[in-house]
């Protein structure tokens, strides 16, 4: 449920301290939505191919808790109660997005990466920073954010085993709910960021993809 618009700067920010260690350590419970991999038999993997698939789920696991970050960091600081609900309502479903990677990478006997506290905090940040800017560079930041997260998903999809239908089944709901997130964040008012913005934050996420791929 969104909270309460009447809530002061401390007590939210004492709310979102606490959705930042539950994101940490096994995620918000968010709607519970079930995996969509939960039905899909799963498919016959080499060692290497379980490694690869692994790595990429590991990746798009920190993908979902920066995503929670940026989400909670911008909650906290729009200026406007019905931004600051938006925000929540797309973090749960994010948290949903977090809950189906984890449950992946146990699957795959891996595990997620050591660097989540370190992306997390500098994705809280950057969140937090938008949002006190103006609710409409927060909304645009959100839209340029799951740009860039469409764009590794759809990587992803062709990087994947042929036979890891499972991961392959989350993924692409993932990318479904991304451009969905994308294209409210730009209807709800949204700027749109110039190009060398966008290249920054390209990189930014080139950085995070290909550290923890292995870490």
């Amino acid at each position: 449920m969104p909270s309460s618009p009447h809530l002061s700067f401390i007590d939210r920010f004492i709310t979102e301290s606490d959705k930042a260690l539950r994101t940490l350590a096994t995620g918000d419970k968010a709607s519970g939505k079930a995996s969509p991999a939960r039905t899909i038999t799963e498919g016959e993997l080499s060692d290497s191919e379980r490694q690869h698939a692994a790595n990429l789920m590991r990746v798009n696991h920190t993908g979902e808790v920066c995503a929670q970050a940026l989400y909670q960091g911008q909650s906290l600081t729009a200026k406007l109660p019905h931004v600051r609900e938006e925000m929540e309502v797309a973090a749960k479903e994010e948290s949903d997005h977090l809950h189906w990677c984890d449950e992946r990478l146990k699957q795959l006997n891996s595990h997620s990466s050591a660097l989540n506290p370190l992306f997390y905090g500098l994705s809280f940040g950057m969140g937090a920073l938008a949002g006190a800017v103006s609710d409409k560079v927060s909304l645009g930041f959100v839209a340029a954010t799951e740009d860039q997260v469409c764009q590794h998903l759809e990587k992803h999809l062709d990087q994947l085993p042929a036979s890891d239908h499972k991961s392959r089944a989350i993924i692409e709901q993932m990318l479904e709910d991304e451009a969905r997130h994308k294209q409210s964040a730009l209807e709800a008012g949204g700027s749109h960021f110039p190009s060398p913005v966008r290249f920054g934050m390209s990189l930014m996420s080139k950085v995070m993809t290909k550290t923890t791929y292995f870490i």
